[in-house]
């Protein structure tokens, strides 16, 4: 039996349980990023022929049954879990890594849409300024600030987080004011001219506004009664999402039905909003909106370079480059580079391409967790009674057939490009086993 001592020992250095449901909910919906709503606002509006909410809708249906996959599994796994943790525990080691692999490739590109979409909007408002160059300018702040390191800016969280709150409630109002008469309230889900295909196109590039409700469950550690809060915590983030995004996507077709198509389709939500709002709700746009995506790739390029960090000094990447601090700044300088790099081709990119790349990862997990829950329940036979073969067997079965629909629904170019870089894992896995003869190496942090 332990000692007094050893006791107040681990007390010392284990995780304090202080989160319960209300803040983890509140954490997945920061995690979340609410103005993400207007990341794809465009072109998936251009997608689906208008039918944005049809769209939400449909992905909240599958992230959904996904949610409810997470949560079973962050039953199973009471450490702080992530995808690769559930589907490690599912497959093995082997699919694991993929999976961490396959997801590594959501963590490098979000900071580059973030920058990306600085760029599209703050050149609608500034014509006479190329977009790459607020682009770029936008990488080196974020890429200097991560390297001298970010304790200063953390405070800053507070003011993007009551930002985006004024932006919303002001949207709200001015929006209802301007609510088209000839417009049905059914309109922004069907109309004559809807298309199932257009729509779960549009769905599948969604899946990237879900992307946090999973981080619930990295909070494991740090929960109060993690088997209960964490799983209702996922769930209970995932509806609230889906309803706010469906709520402002409607809203927005509500007040300004016009479908706004090619090289502008990228920027319409500023044309929206200055039809509704004129340049007062622009300009409030551009500033929680700016502010937001910054503070996003801050916490973004931050938060990969660490994973990036870890797999170097883990040596599942190149330890020199990946796997050493800066002696002056303590700071991963080498991943913090390696992802500046990368988001470079923010100047050459788009978000149609960029945002479906993220939503492949995305959709590629979330397929293999809901084929985790069968795996763990179902085959290894720990089920009883019918009401956990539906939780451990319909559910997760629902789960991953939507999820592969709206995967397949994904244009042929991302799928190519996301295909190629889970073979490169795979050839990258084989050379680390030297052909299997060696045990995996666990992706730390991903």
């Amino acid at each position: 039996m332990p000692s007094q001592k050893t006791q107040k020992m681990s007390s010392k250095t284990s995780l304090k349980r202080s989160l319960g449901i209300p803040t983890l909910v509140i954490f997945g919906l920061a995690y979340l990023v609410p103005m993400t709503v207007f990341t794809t606002y465009g072109i998936v509006n251009e997608i689906t022929g208008g039918f944005l909410s049809s769209a939400y809708f449909l992905t909240l249906v599958a992230m959904l049954f996904t949610a409810i996959s997470y949560a079973v599994l962050s039953r199973k796994v009471s450490s702080a879990g992530s995808a690769y943790a559930y589907t490690r525990l599912g497959f093995g080691s082997k699919i694991g890594f993929l999976t961490g692999w396959t997801v590594l490739i959501d963590y490098i590109l979000l900071p580059m849409l973030n920058y990306l979409l600085i760029g599209i909007y703050l050149n609608q408002q500034f014509p006479s300024v190329p977009g790459w160059v607020f682009a770029l300018a936008a990488l080196v702040l974020v890429t200097t600030l991560n390297i001298v390191g970010i304790s200063a800016v953390k405070s800053a969280n507070v003011v993007i987080v009551a930002l985006q709150c004024l932006f919303f409630a002001v949207f709200l109002l001015v929006a209802v004011r301007s609510f088209q008469s000839g417009v049905s309230p059914l309109d922004p889900f069907f109309r004559s001219d809807f298309e199932l295909s257009a729509v779960a196109a549009g769905a599948a590039i969604l899946c990237l506004s879900f992307l946090g409700f999973d981080a619930i469950s990295t909070m494991a550690e740090e929960a109060r009664d993690p088997e209960r809060t964490v799983p209702r915590a996922i769930v209970a983030t995932t509806i609230i999402a889906g309803i706010f995004f469906i709520g402002i996507s409607w809203t927005a077709y509500m007040a300004f039905p016009e479908v706004i198509t090619g090289p502008e389709a990228e920027s319409s939500a500023v044309i929206m909003l200055a039809n509704i709002g004129g340049n007062f709700l622009t300009s409030l746009f551009l500033a929680a909106y700016v502010t937001g995506a910054t503070g996003s790739a801050l916490a973004s390029q931050a938060s990969v370079s660490r994973i990036l960090y870890s797999m170097g000094r883990d040596s599942v990447l190149p330890k020199r480059v990946f796997g050493v601090l800066s002696r002056r700044f303590r700071t991963p300088v080498g991943a913090v580079l390696f992802v500046a790099a990368v988001s470079l081709s923010a100047v050459f990119a788009d978000v149609d391409t960029v945002a479906s790349l993220v939503s492949f990862g995305a959709l590629t997990a979330f397929s293999l967790v809901n084929l985790s829950v069968i795996s763990v329940f179902l085959l290894r036979k720990n089920v009883e009674g019918t009401k956990s073969y539906f939780v451990h067997g319909v559910i997760p079965s629902i789960g991953f057939l939507l999820t592969v629909w709206l995967w397949t629904n994904l244009n042929m170019s991302t799928l190519v490009v996301g295909v190629c870089w889970i073979l490169v894992g795979l050839g990258y896995l084989v050379f680390l086993t030297r052909g299997f003869k060696r045990p995996v190496p666990r992706m730390t942090g991903a």
